[in-house]
């Protein structure tokens, strides 16, 4: 089994000790999304619906640059600073799953890195 890492300029690099993503015998984990412009930047905080949409847009972004796309996304886990965020955050995560959506787990986190209020992880399958 080899291990690919996966790194593109569409979403924010890491911020310490890790990849953006693994690829090992067609199985891709990637990290945890903040909603981080990867131009700029810079972070959206206090907006959970524009940030969840960021976050998913850079997941996505991680998961094309190996190859995939969304649809081939088997598991997401949502970290969110305030479980009072869910019905807004999931509101704009069906737009992103909107066809046989991932297995999910949804967890509120006493803190997440860079204060953000959401965070976003995922493990898909590549063909």
């Amino acid at each position: 089994m080899a291990k690919q890492i996966i790194s593109t300029k569409n979403a924010p690099g890491a911020v310490g000790p890790y990849s953006q993503a693994t690829l090992a015998d067609g199985l891709l984990f990637v990290s945890g999304q903040r909603p981080m412009n990867p131009e700029t930047g810079e972070l959206i905080i206090g907006d959970v619906q524009a940030a969840t949409k960021l976050c998913l847009t850079n997941l996505k972004a991680v998961v094309e640059a190996a190859g995939g796309t969304l649809a081939d996304v088997l598991k997401t886990t949502v970290f969110l600073k305030d479980m009072g965020d869910f019905a807004p955050m999931n509101e704009v995560y069906a737009t992103f799953f909107t066809k046989n959506p991932p297995a999910r787990a949804c967890v509120q986190a006493a803190a997440l890195p860079k204060d953000v209020d959401v965070e976003i992880e995922a493990v898909a399958k590549i063909a």
